[in-house]
C-alpha cells in the first residue's frame, strides 16, 4: 500500500447533530477518502473524485465539511493537542487542498 497523501488523527467527526467519534482519523490514500473511528473501523469512504470538501462559513479555521456518498460530515481538525513528539494536527484548509489535489481539481 502506498504512503497516504493526507492523514489526520484526533479528528472529531459529526453527522448532522450526532457525534460519531471525538478522536477519529481522516485519511486520503490510494485514491480514496476514508473516515475512521479511533479504533480504525471505517465510518465511510469514497473515491476522492466523488468527495466534496469545503469550509463552512463563519466557522473556526479547524472546521471542514466533507460530502461522501450523499452524506455530509462535519470534521474538526485541530481541536486536540498532539501527543508528545507528534506534529500538530493539520488544519482544515490542508485537508480541503489535499482532496482537491488528489482529485486533480487543483488546490
Amino acid at each position: 500500500m502506498a504512503e497516504p497523501e493526507f492523514t489526520a488523527k484526533g479528528v472529531r467527526i459529526d453527522k448532522r447533530l450526532r457525534s460519531l467519534t471525538r478522536a477519529g482519523q481522516v485519511r486520503i490514500s490510494d485514491g480514496r477518502v476514508e473516515l475512521l473511528t479511533s479504533y480504525g473501523s471505517e465510518i465511510d469512504s469514497a473515491p476522492v473524485q466523488a468527495v466534496r470538501a469545503s469550509r463552512p462559513w463563519f466557522a473556526p479555521e479547524d472546521r471542514a465539511h466533507a460530502d461522501l456518498n450523499g452524506k455530509r460530515y462535519s470534521l474538526t481538525l485541530g481541536e486536540h493537542d498532539p501527543a508528545p513528539g507528534e506534529p500538530g494536527p493539520p488544519a482544515a484548509r490542508r485537508f480541503i487542498e489535499a482532496v482537491r489535489r488528489a482529485a486533480g481539481r487543483g488546490g
